[in-house]
């Protein structure tokens, strides 16, 4: 075992992937191939690709889509040379990325590529959203998802969708990150994140081309601890417009249920805004939504009642921390007075964590009605949800219990 633990984290991999892939999807006159070329970067004067992989030790390769085109039934997935983050390009590199600052700036890509209209900030940590928030500036759209969960937001990848500014710059540069992923960096801005040494930026000019990526499809692979390979085609939310979404109603017994509330503007607002952050969710998910920011984001939860209470206690914590942070400076875990931290824990349970009024995000239906009831037990006004359980009328009942209202997706968003 080494004896200098740190070390492994400063190695670079020597990359033994080769220059070129090429995947081929049938085989005679009617064959299809992809074609992938490797991403390297010229860093102190040598070319190298990726770090490592998800651990030191492992090696690991970047490859864009060069040449092919590909039709699976009726669908043409994305061509060649759209590039995103495969293409992206380093202006500051005090470590070179590895597989885990990829990968958290392509799913932060895949969260922004549906929100694109305002002045959005994705902050990612381990593949999963930390903090996502809409804003009428930047700067306020990233202070937003910053506070949104301060604490997991530290050494994270933060992705921008607009050019960044000296504001929002220097609200970046009072913290600790990993990646800053922009389209590009006013006058001064790069200069700005630079006194962060280790701060890995990050151009991504072709930023805009998410728009036109929303509603494409790309095959995505999972591979096998033997070696196989699962190919399936990208999942596309489809309901992204309030016409899309549909009251929630269902039968059982012979009986007619149906929400006796519509949503108000803010809630179409927040709930859209949510359902697209979900499909950069882990599944099993569950999160809170308000005001076009996230509130608390439970993920990865074996049963939907778990991960629905794991969101609202994130939710209770980060509140805190961010009571305790604004008005003493402190990180609420390092706050010792104890008759301070109390009068905290009252307010946050007097604001139940800042959820009352928001929107509750299912990536799946409810199966009873005991995993919507933890939302609305803490004042949730508005519920999401794909829809389709045979208990569909347990969730209706609860929600018309609270005065709350519900739509469905007609839609699944899980994502493993």
């Amino acid at each position: 075992m080494a004896t200098d633990l740190k070390a492994m984290y400063k190695t670079i991999m020597e990359d033994h992937f080769p220059e070129k892939m090429t995947i081929t999807f049938g085989e005679g006159d009617g064959a299809q191939a992809l074609v992938y070329e490797k991403v390297s970067w010229v860093i102190d004067g040598v070319r190298t690709g990726m770090r490592y992989g998800e651990n030191p030790g492992q090696e690991a390769a970047l490859y864009k889509l060069v040449n092919g085109n590909l039709v699976i039934g009726d669908v043409k997935t994305i061509e060649p040379g759209r590039y995103l983050v495969s293409d992206a390009e380093l202006i500051q590199f005090g470590k070179h990325p590895g597989k885990i600052n990829i990968t958290d700036a392509d799913n932060a890509l895949n969260i922004l590529r549906y929100l694109m209209e305002r002045p959005t900030v994705a902050i990612m940590k381990h593949n999963n959203p930390c903090g996502v928030a809409q804003a009428g500036s930047l700067a306020e759209a990233y202070r937003r998802a910053n506070m949104a969960d301060r604490v997991a937001a530290f050494g994270g990848c933060i992705a921008l969708n607009r050019p960044c500014d000296v504001e929002t710059a220097k609200e970046i540069a009072k913290n600790y990150a990993e990646v800053v992923v922009a389209p590009g960096y006013e006058e001064g801005a790069a200069g700005v994140l630079a006194a962060r040494k280790n701060l890995r930026i990050m151009v991504i000019r072709n930023i805009e081309r998410l728009r036109d990526h929303a509603e494409r499809k790309f095959v995505d692979f999972k591979s096998l601890v033997d070696g196989g390979v699962i190919a399936q085609l990208s999942f596309v939310p489809e309901t992204r417009t309030r016409d899309r979404l549909k009251p929630a109603l269902a039968e059982h017994g012979g009986r007619q249920y149906q929400i006796e509330r519509a949503p108000t503007d803010r809630e179409y607002d927040d709930m859209l805004f949510g359902w697209m952050v979900e499909a950069g969710v882990s599944s099993n998910s569950v999160i809170y939504v308000k005001d076009g920011c996230t509130v608390g984001i439970g993920t990865g939860e074996q049963d939907r009642v778990g991960v629905a209470e794991i969101a609202r206690d994130k939710a209770y914590r980060k509140l805190a921390d961010r009571m305790c942070w604004e008005r003493r400076g402190v990180p609420y875990n390092d706050f010792r007075d104890e008759k301070g931290r109390r009068e905290i824990d009252e307010e946050v349970r007097e604001k139940r964590g800042g959820i009352p009024g928001s929107a509750m995000i299912s990536d799946a239906f409810f199966p009873f009605r005991d995993g919507v009831d933890v939302g609305l037990r803490e004042g949730v006004s508005a519920v999401i949800q794909p829809g389709g359980s045979q208990n569909d009328h347990q969730s209706i009942e609860a929600c018309n219990e609270h005065r709350a209202t519900m739509v469905f997706t007609g839609q699944r968003s899980f994502k493993h």
